[in-house]
């Protein structure tokens, strides 16, 4: 990773719950849940020293950026980027409607996501780079700022493949659950470094 001098706080926080629960979503552009409204508002709680809100277009992420930026008096920005992995034919399908037509491809994705891609769907490689490029670009236009991304699951783990260095296929290892934070933070001797991972409230 690139060095930053500024120290550059992102929390990045998974959508909730969407309508329809669990299922491979992609870009399908599902509204959260009440249930999912509820996951996010307990895990920021009356946290409100970010600077800037960043969000994925999908309004299971939008929505509620847009509503927090309301309550605490931050702007948000749309970053197309961030959008989820396009899934392809798998989109809206849950792992059982797709084990029904093939016992195996969802545990052939798993074991190799860069050559099993589902049908149609983004290939990880260019998913990796858009993501690399969205989050580059933060780290360049809010240095020294707290920023909160929210995003998916898929934003999450391209994001900390790149700092953490790991090869893309080695991504889906990571669990980012509903309405995880994971924060991150600049430093000059480590550019961009994990600080915590999963949690469903802020360390502070």
């Amino acid at each position: 990773m690139q060095q930053h001098n500024d120290n550059t706080r992102l929390d990045l926080l998974r959508h909730g719950e969407p309508l329809g629960g669990r299922r491979y979503r992609g870009q399908q552009d599902d509204a959260l849940s009440e249930l999912g409204w509820q996951q996010m508002w307990q895990s920021v709680g009356e946290y409100d020293a970010w600077q800037q809100i960043v969000s994925s277009p999908l309004q299971r992420c939008h929505a509620f950026a847009q509503a927090l930026g309301e309550r605490i008096g931050t702007p948000v920005r749309s970053e197309p980027r961030f959008a989820e992995v396009g899934f392809g034919q798998w989109e809206g399908k849950t792992r059982a409607e797709l084990e029904q037509l093939d016992p195996e491809q969802v545990s052939r994705f798993y074991q190799d996501p860069v050559n099993n891609r589902p049908p149609g769907a983004e290939p990880l490689k260019h998913f990796v780079e858009r993501v690399s490029n969205g989050f580059t670009a933060l780290l360049t236009d809010y240095p020294g700022q707290a920023l909160l991304v929210v995003a998916h699951a898929g934003v999450i783990r391209a994001i900390l493949s790149q700092v953490l260095d790991m090869p893309p296929a080695a991504m889906y290892r990571i669990n980012v659950a509903n309405a995880g934070i994971t924060r991150l933070s600049s430093d000059r001797e480590r550019g961009v470094n994990l600080v915590s991972h999963g949690s469903n409230g802020l360390v502070r």
